[in-house]
Formats: structure tokens, C-alpha cells, sequence
């Protein structure tokens, strides 16, 4: 009820969406006339997404996805692949910079594959302790702190049964931090314990579920991953970093989990 409420926030908030509705019709517009006049290719998100709503729809009216629908869908896409990437990016400097020795072995492995050039997907893949250092840092800091599911039929879990319909809220970040699955170093910072994959990290298998799990798991999991990697070994390639004095450490949840008074950090051009 309280977003509804004429504030200065809810007022602003109200403009910034007319404003980001007003711009995502005009690319969606261009976009499908385009499609339409054979004009562009639907190898993109947007495109894909206008082709097979055209198929579906076939000319009929009221089927398939309006287009709000698809604004929706791209706004879904855009914002949630954004901000999850960039915390995920914002702690993982955060937390190099408080173990530069880490942060060290990573450039070199980023140096040793790729040099100065840019990196390539191909390569990507195979550097080990940038992939450690990230798992880590989504162990410790997952950008999504809890999910939830709904049980659709009467189910039973550790000798409990649940009737149909239970929303049930799985705390990731409580989980992540547990000494009994992770062991008594389970608060600290150790990409170590991802050497031999996620499944060997903890005392159980499936402890490690920054994206969610199971058939509802996060479809951006492989592009966030591959996203961050890229960025990290460009920064890597060109700053070292140093947390500033002023930093103050206060992980805290708003919708995300964020450095409550900002990254601090003082990159150095090498």
C-alpha cells in the first residue's frame, strides 16, 4: 500500500517507470517493424522474444504476449542480470583487496592466458582461480540472500509433512555461513575449499546454491558467470586495488546484499 502514496520517492519511482515503459515501446517498435520488413536479424533477447510471440500470436488478437507483457520480460532480463552481476563484481573487489594475495594469484593466471589482449570465451573457461575466488565470494556474499518455493503437492522434508500450497523460504546466506556443512572456517575467505568443484566443497553436495537449484534454477547462471569473469580479468589485466581507509565493512540486504556505505577502493594503472 505504501508505494501507492503520493511521495517525493513513489512520485519519482512512478516517473523513472513511465519513463523506462515510454523508451522500451520504441525499441519494440523498431524492433518488430524491422523483423517484420526483413530488415534485422532475431539472433538477440528482444529479437527472439518478438519472433516467437509473432508465431504464437499468428495475426490473433489476444494471443500470445501483449506488450507490456514483453516489457515485462526484457525489464526482468536487463535489471535482475545487472544488479546481481555488479554486486556480485562490487564484493568480489572488496574482498581481493582485503587478500591481495588472492588477488595476485588471479592476475597472474589472467596474464598467463590471455596477456594484454582481450579475453576470449574460449579461454575464459579455463582459468580455475578467478572461478574459486568467484565461487567463493557467492558462497560469502550472494547477491540473492534467500529463495523461496511452493509446494504443489503434499510433501514430506527431514521427517516433516507439508500439505499443498506451504511457501517455504530457503535462508542461502545462513546456509552458506554454516560451520557444520563448511567447516569452523565457514565465515572466512577461502576460494581454497572450490578446488575440486562445487560439489567437494561442502559436506553436502548441494550446499552451494547461489542461482537456486533443481528445474527452477537461475537461466542467467552460465552468462552472470562468464559476465563477471570478463570483467574481473579486465580490471586485473590493468588496476591493482586497495581498500581505501574510509571503507567500513557492513554487508546489508535492500532487495540484494550491498556494502551498506559503498566500495571504497583505490585502483592502481599497471
Amino acid at each position: 500500500i505504501c508505494r501507492f502514496l503520493p511521495t517525493k520517492n513513489n512520485r519519482r519511482m512512478r516517473a523513472i517507470d513511465h519513463e523506462i515503459r515510454m523508451i522500451m515501446r520504441g525499441i519494440i517498435g523498431k524492433k518488430e517493424r524491422a523483423i517484420k520488413n526483413g530488415e534485422a536479424s532475431s539472433n538477440d533477447l528482444l529479437g527472439l522474444l518478438l519472433e516467437s510471440n509473432m508465431q504464437q500470436s499468428n495475426g490473433k488478437a489476444g494471443q500470445g504476449m501483449s506488450i507490456d507483457d514483453i516489457i515485462e520480460e526484457c525489464k526482468l532480463f536487463y535489471f535482475a542480470g545487472m544488479e546481481t552481476t555488479s554486486v556480485l563484481l562490487t564484493w568480489t573487489l572488496i574482498v581481493l583487496s582485503m587478500h591481495p594475495e588472492w588477488q595476485e594469484q588471479a592476475r597472474e593466471e589472467v596474464l598467463h592466458h590471455f596477456g594484454r589482449t582481450t579475453p576470449d570465451y574460449e579461454h575464459l573457461s579455463r582459468l580455475k582461480i578467478v572461478t574459486m575466488i568467484l565461487y567463493e565470494v557467492l558462497r560469502l556474499y550472494p547477491p540473492v540472500t534467500y529463495l523461496t518455493r511452493r509446494t504443489y503437492k503434499a510433501t514430506e522434508l527431514g521427517g516433516i509433512k507439508y500439505p499443498t500450497g506451504v511457501t517455504l523460504i530457503l535462508p542461502l546466506l545462513f546456509i552458506h555461513h554454516d560451520p557444520d556443512i563448511w567447516g569452523e572456517d565457514a565465515s572466512e575467505f577461502n576460494p581454497q575449499r572450490f578446488a575440486d568443484g562445487i560439489s567437494s566443497a561442502a559436506k553436502h553436495p548441494s550446499a552451494f546454491f547461489p542461482f537456486g537449484g533443481g528445474p527452477r534454477i537461475c537461466i542467467g547462471q552460465n552468462f552472470a558467470l562468464l559476465e563477471a569473469k570478463m570483467a574481473l580479468s579486465t580490471i586485473l589485466q590493468r588496476f591493482s586495488f586497495a581498500l581505501s581507509p574510509s571503507y567500513t565493512h557492513a554487508p546489508y540486504t535492500v532487495m540484494t546484499l550491498q556494502p551498506q556505505h559503498g566500495a571504497q577502493i583505490r585502483l592502481k594503472k599497471i
